[in-house]
Order: C-alpha cells, then structure tokens, then sequence
C-alpha cells in the first residue's frame, strides 16, 4: 500500500496518474478537497482509500502492517501565506509527526522539500544535506522556511546517531514545475499556467519588469521544469529503495521569462505579444531573480533519465491537456 498526502493536488495527483497507469492499484490519498473544482484531478483515478487530515493517523495505525511508502506531498503550499502558524502545523509539524511514524514503523518516506529553501540564491544552489550546509541558507518568507525547517530536523536526526530513521528517507527541491491538474491553485499557478489561456484568448501576456538592474523586463531567470520529469523522479526514488538523502528536482538549466512566454506563443502559433508590469512591493522583498539547480548529487545516485526541454514541455502541456475537452491528466 502507498499512501499519498496531497494526492489530490498539482504534484500529488499526477504521482497518483503515474502509479496507476502503470499497474498499481493500492493507493491510499490522503487531502482536503475543499469546495472548488480540485477533486477533478482525481476523477480518472480509483483509490483504496480517500482521507482527510485528521483520519490520517488512526488509519496507518489500522493498516500499518500493509504500508510500504509514504509519500508526503500535502501541506500549505502558496508561497506567499502569512499565517505562521497555520504553516508551521501543516508544514513542519504534520512532517515531523509522519517523520516519527514511519521511523517506528519500518515505512519508506519520502517527501517533498522546495527550491524556496534557497532564498536570494546568495548561498547557491547545491543540495547539500549536511546540518553546516543547511544552516547557511536564508529562506525569505514563512512556506519556504517551514519547509527549510523540516529539512534542518531530518539533518539533525541523520547526526543524532539514533535508530531513529525510516528505512528509506527522501526530501525533494521541486524547482519551478509547470503542467497538467494545477488548475484549483489559482493565484498560486505556474507562471506557464497563468500564461496559457492569455496567450489562447488572443490576450498580450504580462510578465513582471525586473526589479533587479542585472536583469532585463522578462529576464529574470527560473529552472522550469515539466510535471512529468518531477513524477519520473518520484517513482524512481520508489523503485531505488537504498537510496536517501536531500535532493534538488530541476533541470539543471535556467530559462528566462521571455522564454517561458515564447514558448507558449509558439505552442499556440501565434506571435509573441508581452507587456511588462510592476511587481507588487509585497513580493519584491522575498523574489528569486535567478534559480537553476545543481542537478550533480541526483546523477551521482544514479537518476539518468534526460529531462524535457521547456520548449517541448510547454507544447505536450498546451496540445495534450489545454487544447483538449479534458485538460486533466
């Protein structure tokens, strides 16, 4: 049995495709659905179990004889929530307590970390899992510090020499990931999603004006990746049971902006039209002008696949999913 938090969100309910499409059928998701249109990206899906937060922990102990793998993928995930709180119980604690469970049970965890943790990028890019690398980086708003908190503790409980580990422990830096079943996020939506039926109703599509003179209008630079690729790494890490440790998730190569947004005109074969405007003062402290991750630890521990350019990711997305009656995967 897998057992899926946030199965029914962007990354959790293309995991959820991924698994069943190719045969496994014994998945537990556990969500808050809400009142909007998020449980369409389930409505293709058969699952175990469907769960709400507070059923979680009564139902592994129920089951805990059948658990193989938790994926823990759920939490508050806009990055620019202000209540600390809310974030710290959803974020941290809710991690800590799953971290605990899956320790004393035997269960594989893996969970998904962010690229966030990295802040202005001042300290680089590189994953680097050590409690001394860790406490260098400087997180600029509170999801990408409760997520950065986390990781900090999982350091610690690697250094404690303790037996107090799940068998197999992965924290993930999702970069920029883009693509299918993003659609309940609103605001909260990649930037290709927001852009997308822009540039389909024929609309100019707006980027920000850099608020950096290193940057152009449109040039701030961002490591995009397609959902797909973050789902091939999922499942490979699941298929790699020996392997653990902290590990970014990108491409490995920065694209502009502009790029992103030339991409989209060109899936939907209309000429390149953008406006620049202002970034709101509430976002121009806590802005990432540049992210690329450093993809070396993940190919050292034996991930080979390529990933997919933006250009062809953006095209699969726009003619396979938006361009189609049922946009979900």
């Amino acid at each position: 049995m897998l057992v899926i938090t946030g199965g029914a969100g962007f990354i959790g309910s293309n995991l959820v495709a991924c698994l069943e499409d190719a045969g496994q059928t014994d998945i537990v998701i556990c969500d808050r659905m809400g009142a909007d249109d998020k449980w369409r990206n389930l409505a293709k899906r058969e699952a175990r179990d469907i769960l709400t937060p507070d059923q979680l922990f009564p139902y592994l102990e129920e089951n805990k004889k059948q658990v193989d793998a938790v994926f823990h993928l759920g939490g508050i995930s806009s990055t620019t929530e202000s209540d600390v709180e809310a974030v710290i119980t959803n974020n941290f604690n809710l991690s800590r307590a799953l971290w605990k469970w899956c320790a004393q049970n035997g269960v594989r965890f893996i969970y998904a970390s962010s690229a966030s943790t990295y802040g202005d990028g001042s300290a680089g890019f590189v994953d680097d899992d050590s409690p001394e690398g860790l406490a260098r980086l400087k997180p600029l708003a509170p999801f990408a510090w409760s997520k950065h908190l986390f990781d900090r503790r999982v350091a610690r409980e690697r250094m404690s020499g303790k037996e107090n580990l799940p068998p197999q422990w992965v924290g993930l830096k999702f970069f920029n990931p883009y693509g299918p079943n993003e659609y309940h996020k609103d605001d909260q939506m990649s930037v290709a999603s927001k852009l997308c039926p822009q540039v389909a109703a024929g609309a100019t599509a707006k980027l920000f004006k850099a608020n950096n003179p290193q940057y152009r209008d449109g040039g701030q630079m961002r490591d995009f990746i397609y959902i797909k690729d973050c789902v091939d790494v999922l499942v490979w890490f699941y298929q790699n049971p020996k392997v653990s440790g902290l590990f970014n998730v990108g491409t490995g190569k920065a694209r502009t902006f502009n790029d992103l947004a030339a991409a989209v005109f060109k899936a939907y074969n209309k000429p390149p039209k953008i406006t620049y405007i202002d970034m709101p003062p509430s976002l121009a402290d806590r802005y990432q002008n540049f992210s690329q991750a450093d993809m070396t630890k993940l190919r050292a521990a034996g991930y080979t696949r390529p990933f997919t350019e933006l250009e062809d990711g953006i095209t699969e997305y726009v003619t396979k999913y938006l361009m189609q009656p049922d946009k979900y995967r």
